[in-house]
């Protein structure tokens, strides 16, 4: 599965704001961190509150934060934020064209094919659901203490 950029622009912030992070960080103080356009970031920030996994602050002291602790938003949860919820293959029954083409009640089941794509997009799910923002966080902080 390809993901867009975006993924990786939000992982980051969600990161950057689980960091014992007191005041809302604006988000052209976000962009700066990564030498990104603020509209571009700001894009994704919008589709992370929409999702609820941060808010949006108002005001001089104004910028975004998350909503809970990061223990409790998963990188899964970031993931659909950004690309939604749609599942990365999608079997389209070729198997039932051409000139060798099985007959409809004998396609009852997923064929081998999309089974084998099913179990495999089900353990990337669940990998990425296995691991929060605090986990990516915290790895994050062990290898800058180790560069």
């Amino acid at each position: 599965m390809k993901l867009t950029g975006g993924v990786e622009w939000a992982l980051h912030c969600c990161v950057v704001l689980s960091r014992g992070v007191e005041e809302p960080v604006p988000v052209a103080r976000l962009a700066e961190l990564y030498d990104v356009s603020p509209t571009y970031l700001a894009k994704h920030l919008q589709s992370l509150a929409a999702d609820g996994l941060i808010e949006s602050v108002r005001g001089k002291r104004g910028g975004y934060r998350l909503t809970r602790p990061a223990e409790t938003i998963t990188v899964l949860d970031v993931v659909r934020a950004i690309e939604g919820d749609g599942t990365a293959f999608v079997c389209t029954e070729i198997r039932q064209r051409g000139p060798c083409a099985a007959d409809a009640e004998d396609c009852q089941r997923a064929c081998s094919i999309a089974r084998v794509m099913i179990v495999a997009e089900e353990a990337w799910r669940s990998a990425l659901r296995d691991a929060s923002i605090r986990d990516v966080a915290d790895d994050v902080e062990r290898v800058a203490g180790n560069g």
